[in-house]
């Protein structure tokens, strides 16, 4: 039997046989997973430029193809350390929409790693106690032979910015 969503986290869309197509990737020795949808394009790092007042969180901005993307720095929301790029690090490109207007922000990683399919069969809603993180960033944890996947709820990971539900104006409200 299936826990329940927790209603404060974004749903994960499952297909009808419980299978996610995602995009993994590294930040620090964990893995994490994008929903393969979302993904529009893999960068190499691209010279970054701060934002002054901007939230840490969403503190930059690339130039990529004469368009402005913000970049989205994960290890801040899992209060991971700080790391220097390396030659595998990278940007997830991802795009959603809200209010009819399309979004795109890049996610810094450390590694990209694949395409891969997930199982619902193999997930679980993150624990109430042990977890190093704040449960409401984590969707769901998923079980694999090499480890376990974490599925962030971006949704309320850009809601946090301003502690609100229409927070980082937009891109918030329908990421999931």
């Amino acid at each position: 039997m299936m826990p329940q969503a927790n209603p404060a986290q974004s749903a994960t869309q499952w297909d009808a046989e419980g299978h996610l197509e995602v995009l993994t990737f590294n930040l620090g020795e964990e893995t994490f997973a994008l929903e393969a949808t979302l993904v529009r394009e893999i960068l190499d790092l691209l010279p970054e430029t701060r934002v002054p007042g901007a939230a840490p969180l969403l503190g930059s901005v690339v130039n990529f193809r004469g368009k402005i993307i913000p970049i989205a720095d994960l290890r801040l929301a899992f209060a991971m350390p700080a790391a220097e790029a390396t030659l595998d690090s990278r940007i997830v490109v991802i795009e959603t929409e809200t209010e009819g207007e399309t979004f795109q922000i890049g996610i810094r990683t450390d590694k990209v790693h694949e395409v891969a399919t997930l199982s619902r069969d193999a997930s679980e809603e993150p624990p109430a106690v042990g977890m190093r993180w704040r449960r409401d960033f984590v969707r769901e944890l998923v079980r694999r032979d090499d480890g376990v996947v974490v599925l962030p709820d971006l949704a309320a990971i850009f809601r946090s910015l301003t502690g609100g539900a229409d927070a980082a104006a937009g891109p918030s409200s329908t990421l999931h």
